[in-house]
C-alpha cells in the first residue's frame, strides 16, 4: 500500500513540473467592472429605521409567546404612593365654662361635630388643649408643637390618622 501510494505521489509531481493540466493563467488588466450595484433599499426606507422619533408600538397579544418581544427594556413604572397618614381637620374655638369647683372645659367645633372637653385632656386624635383664654385656645400635641386657636376662627391642622 505504501508502494502505491509513493507511486502516486511521484506521477503527480511529473504531471505538474511538465505541465499538462491546462493553459496557463491570464494575467491581462482589467477593465471597470461595470455599473455600481443596485441597492435593494432605497435611503429613504432605510432612514425610517434610525429616526429616534419613531414610535415602538409593542404587539397587541403582549401575553402571547414571542421570541422577538421582550418588556425587559421598557422602564418600569414607579411604585404607588405610600398611603397617607395625615389628615387635615379644620376646627373653631368657640369658647370655654367653667363650674364651680371644676376644671375649664372648652368648646370646639371640628367640622361638624361639637367637642366639649376639661383643658389638659385629648381633643382629637394627637391634639390635647392645653390652655384656655377669653380669646385663644393652646393645643398641644404629644411631640410638644403647639397651635393657638383664636376665637371664632376656622383653622385648618393636620392630624395623624388612626
Amino acid at each position: 500500500m505504501g508502494l502505491l501510494v509513493h507511486l502516486v505521489a511521484w506521477a503527480l509531481l511529473i504531471l505538474a513540473i511538465a505541465g499538462l493540466g491546462g493553459a496557463s493563467v491570464n494575467r491581462n488588466e482589467k477593465t471597470s467592472p461595470g455599473p455600481a450595484p443596485r441597492l435593494i433599499l432605497p435611503p429613504a426606507a432605510l432612514a425610517r429605521f434610525f429616526d429616534p422619533k419613531a414610535a415602538f408600538t409593542p404587539p397587541a397579544d403582549t401575553n402571547g409567546w414571542d421570541p422577538f418581544f421582550t418588556l425587559h427594556f421598557i422602564p418600569k413604572q414607579a411604585p404607588p404612593a405610600p398611603p397617607p397618614t395625615t389628615r387635615k381637620i379644620d376646627l373653631t374655638y368657640l369658647g370655654y365654662y367653667q363650674t364651680d369647683g371644676k376644671a375649664r372645659r372648652v368648646m370646639v367645633r371640628s367640622g361638624t361635630n361639637l367637642l366639649d372637653t376639661p383643658v389638659g385632656t385629648r381633643l382629637t386624635a394627637n391634639l390635647f388643649a392645653a390652655e384656655a383664654t377669653m380669646q385663644t385656645l393652646v393645643l398641644t400635641n404629644p411631640a410638644a408643637q403647639t397651635n393657638t386657636l383664636a376665637l371664632n376662627l376656622a383653622r385648618e391642622l393636620e392630624v395623624p390618622i388612626k
